[in-house]
């Protein structure tokens, strides 16, 4: 069958992607807890009846490659025994899974008793046990401490819930309203999937609708491939570390790729990259190869479809046992860390490639900050924040501020909300100066954030880097500064490891302060007017645009341009590294 009305298939392309984004926006509006309706983590998509990915809501690439992997477990399972009304779940790391908390849920769409699709969603949960409230420790040594392990199951079997499983999740959660009322949320959006569907397939018919949904797959493909057909060939490397993994403290992690692009295929290979590691950082494959897909698509069209085909020309090698493809029993509740910095390390590559396209380092990622315990009357709390800080300085400008990494896409929780459902209170929550790599275009700024805490006793889960690798500059840019926790206790402040967890008593602050992006280019290329500007908004010194910029300011706050000229005409030092020695 040939695509006889190229509107009617741009409709249908456009009316599917739709149902993926009406997905989300019901996890949003429909959730319980602030990591999914704050910070957003969770994704949702469409899948044929073959669990082919067809199309991804617009949340988080980070789940780029692991919806299809997720799926293929459940299929392996439960392919010839599916019926209608059946609802799949799983968690398992190591069956489709990433880390615990990132439950799936799959439920297949029948149409005279024939499956014709399947509803996807992922959603980050606030805990699933372990001994971390949050169950999200980065000092976990194995995948047993990390909570329940789900492997492919039926959470619904022809509709009816299985009792069982819901009571065995219910009785090793530590917070059961808000876990169910997100699995609740989940299922409103794979509901919302089967009627929007059906009333699609009502109007153009099933045959047609399922030529349409594998031309999608056959499209995207195409789209992909003629567009690494127009990029030069080639072969690509580049290496950055990871700090340690929090249990072997200072023990650099190298992260190792190798990029070959031939023609209209691409391979990304990370042999070469460190084993997996005691701490939680392991990766699952699926988490990798998101890692790949999301890096080379920020460098091609913005129109190419999230799915099945666009994979088909991007080919990913993790050998098994290093932390990019951890095998049992690796601990992985904090694999996010890795993930980002893949991205990174990608990044790296990609700009030799394409060193007019491709910016610079950002943070290194969210900073994952969990705060649990109990109150008096044995409640329990739990609050999970992914902090989203700066990207890096980019070919054509700087790196945005305060901005989440292109990973993850996700947004920073409400200051009004977390002092109103939990026992903390921010005290700061501002831009950091002097701490963006300086460059033609300077890297983003980051941000310190000021917990105090107000409970008895809790325990303060932090996953953090970029303290000993900061993150890098490209052509010629300075790096970003260092990544810095501290702790303010009766008057007295300490510093934290990057990555630990603590005691927290009443009244404790905990100070985070973010790595900053890498600058992109030259500093002394950077327009003056623009260093005068950062100076005038407080995140660039009068000594550090002097010093790194060749950039004086006049105590009015004006440029001095004969001073500048004069500064810029010398010969120059190496860019200052930024450090950190003591808070602020």
């Amino acid at each position: 069958m040939a695509i006889l009305d190229p509107i009617e298939f741009e409709l249908f392309k456009n009316a599917l992607f739709s149902i993926a984004d009406e997905m989300a926006l019901t996890v949003h509006r429909t959730t319980y807890s602030a990591v999914l309706k704050d910070n957003m983590d969770y994704s949702t998509a469409f899948c044929d009846a073959e669990g082919r990915l067809v199309a991804q809501g617009l949340t988080l690439p980070s789940h780029l490659g692991s919806i299809p992997e997720a799926l293929a477990a459940v299929m392996r399972r439960y392919r010839d025994t599916m019926a209608e009304g059946d609802i799949f779940v799983l968690n398992d790391p190591f069956e489709g899974g990433m880390h615990l908390p990132d439950i799936f849920l799959f439920q297949p769409i029948y149409m005279d008793g024939e499956r014709v699709a399947i509803a996807a969603t992922i959603c980050h949960h606030t805990d699933v046990g372990g001994r971390v409230p949050g169950s999200n420790a980065s000092d976990s040594t194995e995948i047993y401490q990390e909570g329940l392990r789900i492997p492919p199951l039926r959470l619904y079997e022809r509709g009816v819930p299985n009792a069982t499983l819901h009571a065995l999740i219910e009785r090793n959660v530590r917070v059961p309203v808000k876990v169910f009322g997100d699995l609740r949320a989940q299922l409103a959006a794979c509901t919302i999937a089967d009627r929007a569907f059906k009333e699609l397939v009502g109007r153009i018919g099933l045959a047609q609708t399922r030529f349409y949904m594998n031309e999608l797959l056959d499209y995207a493909e195409r789209l992909t491939r003629a567009a690494l057909r127009d990029l030069p060939d080639g072969e690509w490397r580049f290496e950055d570390h990871i700090d340690d993994d929090g249990v072997e403290v200072g023990k650099p992690i190298p992260l190792r790729v190798r990029i070959a692009k031939t023609g209209d295929h691409m391979l990304v290979d990370w042999t070469g990259t460190s084993p997996q590691v005691k701490g939680a950082i392991n990766n699952t494959f699926s988490y990798t190869r998101s890692a790949a897909y999301c890096a080379v698509k920020s460098i091609l069209p913005a129109n190419i479809p999230n799915n099945e085909g666009y994979f088909r020309a991007i080919e990913v090698i993790a050998p098994k046992g290093t932390i990019a493809h951890g095998e049992l029993p690796a601990a992985c509740a904090a694999r996010g860390l890795t993930g980002f910095r893949m991205v990174d390390c990608l990044f790296g590559a990609l700009a030799q490639m394409l060193p007019d396209r491709v910016g610079a380092a950002g943070d290194g990622g969210n900073i994952g900050v969990s705060i649990g315990g109990y109150t008096p009357a044995r409640q329990p709390f739990i609050y999970v924040d992914f902090t989203c800080s700066a990207w890096g300085g980019r070919p054509f400008a700087d790196g945005c501020d305060g901005n989440s990494h292109m990973f993850a896409n996700m947004a920073s929780p409400s200051i009004e909300v977390t002092e109103a459902e939990q026992p903390i209170q921010i005290l700061k929550y501002e831009f950091l100066p002097d701490t963006m790599g300086a460059g033609q275009y300077r890297g983003g700024a980051p941000f310190c954030r000021e917990y105090r805490f107000l409970e008895a006793e809790g325990i303060l889960q932090v996953r953090a880097d970029r303290r000993a690798f900061l993150p890098f500059g490209l052509q010629g840019g300075g790096a970003g500064a260092p990544s810095m926790n501290w702790l303010v206790r009766d008057g007295a402040t300490e510093p934290l490891p990057s990555k630990f967890c603590i005691t927290l008593k009443y009244g404790d602050v905990f100070r985070l302060e973010v790595p900053g992006g890498g600058g992109w280019g030259d500093p002394f290329a950077r327009d003056p007017a623009a260093v005068l500007a950062d100076a005038r908004n407080g995140l660039v010194s009068v000594t550090a645009a002097r010093a790194a910029y060749g950039v004086a300011i006049a105590a009015d706050w004006t440029l001095d341009a004969a001073a500048t000229a004069a500064l810029r005409a010398r010969p120059r030092a190496p860019l200052p590294a930024i450090t950190r020695e003591r808070a602020a």
